[in-house]
């Protein structure tokens, strides 16, 4: 009779094509003993991780992929990866080769033993460390800390981890209530509780990335910031709407700082000044929001060109809604601050969804294009069957 499926390790991926056989390796070492399925959820990379992937899957039964296309992000990933698996255990771990597959079997046997919903790899309890990354990655990570206490609803030495083993019946309590919001999915599903979480911790030292480039960036940043604010306030806008508008807000410092040259300096008549100030909060927006808001349709090379002036033709409507406005507002007696901040708001709230459709939407060419041309170095016939 065949073994029954104890643990299933879902990894979620975009380009780390060259991490997947040393993780694999690694993974068959740590877990000797216990029958478990790695579970790879890419986001359609590039470089092919998802074929080098099912290229093993095909001689080995424990080895899955699910390749999403046309979504993003990590969180969103490991819900669905862990929701595809029938396993009564679920760990969810990086590919990057950063995390300690070593320590996977004490996490497994602390969560089965002590009966607990979560056991959290980290990297801040005696025993373990951050290992030799740079200072500033410290101390973003301890920020990060610090801020996720605001709705962990739990005491946590490693909030931000990313590495931990979580109980099927505890993730099906959640799961409905999770944001899937972002990289922080640990947070996510400590937050979503309505009761205390039973949680262990194991400690470990974090390594230094091998093959491959860190996904952190200044998104990143605002997608944990979107995560927070939607455990706070409920789940009231999209991701995605709640960037914008923090690209918005930068916009409207720099309309405003341009609309008091404009009067101050260069004694430019309200509507005039208005109108330019729009136009360079227009352009500053238009690229804040092509390398954050739509940075996974983002526009590059000579389709820069192109998308700066659907921008402009897009929000065109807006920006006239907006100057009218304004200019009626400052003719009724409000100051140029309150005047011109009303007129910018209004004409927002036509030009997020109008810019995401004519100016960031993908043709259907586009979606069903292959994201790139590449060679495997997966040697199928190299790989071991593990005779299940």
């Amino acid at each position: 009779m065949e073994a029954r499926l104890q643990l299933a390790v879902v990894v979620p991926t975009f380009n780390e094509r060259d991490n997947i056989r040393p993780l694999l390796d690694r993974l068959e070492q740590a877990l000797a003993g216990v029958e478990y399925e790695v579970i790879f959820v890419d986001d359609d990379s590039p470089d092919g991780t998802a074929d080098a992937v099912r290229a093993i899957g095909a001689v080995d039964a424990r080895v899955r992929v699910l390749q999403r296309v046309n979504r993003r992000g990590l969180a969103s990933a490991c819900i669905e990866g862990m929701m595809a698996t029938a396993a009564p255990f679920i760990a969810v771990m990086d590919a990057d080769l950063q995390h300690d597959e070593r320590i996977l079997p004490q996490m497994f046997e602390k969560l089965k033993s002590e009966s607990l919903d979560v056991v959290i790899a980290t990297r801040h309890a005696e025993g373990g460390g951050m290992g030799e990354f740079a200072r500033h990655r410290v101390m973003l990570s301890n920020l990060g800390d610090r801020l996720s206490r605001f709705i962990s609803h739990a005491s946590l030495s490693d909030p931000m981890s990313g590495f931990f083993i979580v109980r099927r019946s505890y993730l099906e309590e959640v799961v409905r209530s999770a944001s899937g919001i972002g990289f922080k999915i640990l947070l996510d599903l400590v937050a979503s509780s309505g009761r205390p979480v039973r949680i262990g911790e194991v400690p470990y030292t974090f390594r230094q990335r091998i093959h491959g480039a860190s996904k952190l960036d200044i998104v990143v940043g605002l997608e944990y910031l979107q995560l927070l604010l939607d455990k706070i306030g409920g789940d009231l806008l999209p991701a995605r709407f709640v960037i914008f508008g923090m690209v918005g807000a930068v916009g409207l410092v720099l309309a405003l700082a341009v609309l008091y040259i404009c009067l101050n300096l260069f004694r430019l008549p309200f509507f005039t000044a208005q109108a330019v100030a729009t136009l360079a909060a227009m352009t500053a927006n238009f690229f804040l929001n092509n390398s954050t808001t739509h940075r996974d349709r983002r526009l590059k090379g000579g389709r820069i060109a192109y998308g700066l002036v659907s921008f402009y033709a897009a929000c065109s409507l807006g920006a006239a809604i907006n100057i009218r406005i304004a200019d009626a507002l400052q003719r009724l007696g409000a100051g140029w601050l309150i005047a011109g901040a009303c007129g910018l708001l209004i004409g927002a709230g036509w030009n997020y969804p109008i810019t995401a459709f004519f100016t960031w939407r993908r043709s259907r060419r586009e979606r069903r294009a292959p994201a790139a041309v590449y060679t495997s170095t997966v040697n199928v016939a190299s790989v071991r069957s593990t005779g299940r």
